[in-house]
Order: C-alpha cells, then sequence, then structure tokens
C-alpha cells in the first residue's frame, strides 16, 4: 500500500484533540466545561431556521451556480454598503464551503508551489497548514505582545522581498486584535504598490467590543476580502462563507470552485438570506451584548488568578493568554487541566510555532454561567 502524501503530513489542529477528548470525557458520563471551541454556543437565528424550513417546502434545493445564488450574492453585496458604505456588485461576491473553502479556493487560485506568503504569528493555524500542503512557503512576522499583536506595512518593507501573498485577520484569532482603519488600509496600500495578493480575514466583523473594524475593499478592490456566517451570524455548522474576489481572480476561482465543490450547501445558502436582516440582527447583537459580559467576567477572573499577560481582546471572543509562570508544555497542561477540572482550554501551539508551548486560548462564547464556573474550577490550577 502506497504511503499517505506528503502535503497531508502538515501539523494537526490540536484544538480538535481537545474537542475529541471533550467528547470522550462526556461519553463516560463526565461534565465538560469548554473554553476551547472557536464558536457560538447558540443555534443560528430564529429567522434563518424558519427559512431553512421553508426552503425544505418550496425549494428544489439542487444546484446553484458555481459561485453562489444571486439573490444571496445581492444581500451580501448589500450588507457591505450598510456596514461600510462601499459599493459591491453581485459579481464580486462568491459563496463559498465556509471561509475555510474560501481560502483554499484563494490560495489555489493565486498561489503557485514555491511561492511565499506571509502571515502573523501567533495566527490562525489553518492558513499555514493549508498553504504548506499546497507546496507553498510561509513566512510568520512575530507579532507578539512587543508589536500589540499587529502586522503592519512597516514590517514588510523590512522583507528582502514581496511575497505572493500576505493574509490578514482583524479581529484576529487568537489574540481579538482589532487593527486601526489606517493600519488595514496601509497594508492594502503596501501590497498593491508591490503586486501583493492582501487576503483579508474578515470572519469575526460585528464581534467586537467598543472598537470598530475595517473592511479591506474600503482602500483597495485588489485584495481578496473573506467572510463567513460561522461567527457572529452563529451559523458554524451550516458550512458557508463568501469572499470578495478581485476582478482578475473571479474567472479562476469559478473554475476551482466548479470543479472541486461545485457550489456551497445549497440549504444553507437560501436560510442565509435571512441572517442580514433585521430580525436575526437583533438576536444576534444580544448575542455579542453577552460576549462583552463574559469577557468582563474572565479578564477579571484572571486577574484574580494572576493571569495577566494577555492580548487585547479587542473583538472575537477569545483570550489569549501567556502562561509561561505555569509550563512549558501548553498542549500536555491543557490536556492535564481537562482530566483534572473539566475545563477544556486551547493550547498555543497551534497557534504560535516559536512561543504557543507557553500559551493558551480560553474561548468565552459560551454562557456567563459557564464561563463563571470554569473560572472556579481553574482557580487553584492557575494559582498553584
Amino acid at each position: 500500500m502506497r504511503n499517505e502524501s506528503t502535503r497531508s503530513s502538515v501539523e494537526m489542529f490540536h484544538v480538535m484533540d481537545v474537542l475529541a477528548a471533550s467528547a470522550q470525557r462526556v461519553a463516560e458520563g463526565r461534565d465538560v466545561l469548554s473554553l476551547a471551541a472557536g464558536q457560538p454556543s447558540t443555534p443560528a437565528p430564529a429567522a434563518v431556521r424558519a427559512a431553512a424550513h421553508a426552503a425544505l417546502d418550496t425549494e428544489i434545493l439542487g444546484y446553484t451556480e458555481s459561485v453562489g445564488l444571486a439573490s444571496l450574492r445581492a444581500t451580501i453585496a448589500a450588507d457591505y454598503a450598510r456596514r461600510y458604505g462601499i459599493s459591491v456588485d453581485v459579481d464580486d461576491v462568491v459563496i463559498t464551503t465556509g471561509s475555510s473553502g474560501a481560502f483554499t479556493l484563494l490560495f489555489l487560485a493565486a498561489f503557485d508551489a514555491g511561492d511565499t506568503v506571509v502571515m502573523a504569528r501567533p495566527g490562525y493555524p489553518a492558513y499555514r497548514n493549508t498553504l504548506s500542503a499546497l507546496g507553498v512557503r510561509v513566512v510568520e512576522l512575530d507579532c507578539g505582545p512587543q508589536v500589540g499583536y499587529r502586522l503592519t506595512a512597516a514590517m514588510l518593507d523590512e522583507l528582502t522581498e514581496p511575497p505572493a501573498g500576505v493574509i490578514v485577520a482583524s479581529p484576529a484569532n487568537p489574540t481579538g486584535t482589532i487593527l486601526h482603519p489606517e493600519e488595514i488600509a496601509e497594508l492594502a496600500r503596501w501590497c498593491d504598490d508591490h503586486d501583493t495578493l492582501l487576503i483579508s480575514d474578515e470572519i469575526y466583523h460585528g464581534i467586537s467590543y467598543g472598537r470598530a473594524t475595517s473592511c479591506a475593499w474600503e482602500t483597495s478592490r485588489q485584495a481578496a476580502v473573506v467572510g463567513s456566517v460561522s461567527k457572529y451570524h452563529s451559523m458554524t455548522g451550516w458550512r458557508l462563507g463568501w469572499m470578495l474576489v478581485p476582478a482578475h481572480l473571479r474567472r479562476p476561482v469559478e473554475r476551482l470552485t466548479a470543479n472541486m465543490t461545485i457550489c456551497a450547501p445549497v440549504i444553507s445558502q437560501y436560510a442565509a438570506l435571512a441572517a442580514f436582516g433585521d430580525e436575526a440582527r437583533t438576536e444576534l447583537d444580544a448575542h455579542v451584548a453577552r460576549y462583552a459580559t463574559n469577557r468582563a467576567v474572565l479578564l477579571e477572573g484572571l486577574a484574580d488568578c494572576w493571569l495577566t499577560e494577555i492580548a487585547p481582546p479587542d473583538g472575537a471572543f477569545y483570550i489569549y493568554a501567556d502562561i509561561s509562570h505555569l509550563t512549558d508544555d501548553s498542549l500536555s497542561w491543557c490536556e492535564s487541566v481537562l482530566a483534572e477540572t473539566g475545563v477544556a482550554i486551547a493550547p498555543g501551539v497551534d497557534f504560535d510555532t516559536v512561543t504557543g508551548h507557553q500559551t493558551i486560548r480560553m474561548s468565552f462564547a459560551g454562557s456567563t454561567e459557564t464561563v463563571r464556573a470554569a473560572l472556579a474550577r481553574l482557580e487553584p490550577v492557575l494559582t498553584r
């Protein structure tokens, strides 16, 4: 039998192992308080669920065109006008199988094996691992506490040569950092000037705490913007994302998605039409208010436990913390904490290939009761 392919030997996304261990613990009759999962703990909005039921009764749910329902693309385009005051044409929008599908399509459409793509460290591991599987060289720029967890155009100036691509996320996973509008604009202009594709991950837009978010297309239509209904819209399992694609990549992306996926999940597309309406937004904004409460509770509780070296959680729903005073093996530490307390935490090794063995990520997307109970169980561990 042939061996596995070289491309499949990428690093595991270890938080998935934490979720598997949590599921096993539950199967054994023991409870879990999860601060690990990067997803809302609430279902899709009521209007979305109603739209899905209606689609089951009224639609064939066969293939759509490869780039997605025209009505959904128009709805998303209108949402950019509402949120950012920018004009987006329906043909600019491509519907994808989650934001993960968008990134894979973009990477395939824009980069060849041997190209160089730059990303921040710490950062979302699937960027690095997917690019590596495709033979793309990944350069991680150190964006730790000394630079406020921010990737900037000044850092790109220090590279020996311009890369084929730059990936930036705001709000970021795992840090929650939001880049200032002028920082996004500077990155977009730098990439335009150096014939570099800027990929702006904006899937956490809508979840922020007193800080505005900005869209890369406010500055440059040569950037690619990735969005998703997973986070703010509370629809992770519906596997629906989208991207704003620069004109020169539209046809390459369309060719790839036509062959690789045919189209995104169709019932999810019909349901998502309701995700951008006022009724859904009222429900979703209430979730964000709860996240804000949870954020305050967690920050205060961790400070009481002497855990204060924390990235600025301006947006998203994560706390990224330095635990170097407790361990130099965050993976084993998270495993032992789960076994001892039933609290699930994501190890930093997923997000930082250099110092992640001394960091953790905690999600506060659950209930306030879960956050408080988890803190109570963690207090003896964190204060040893």
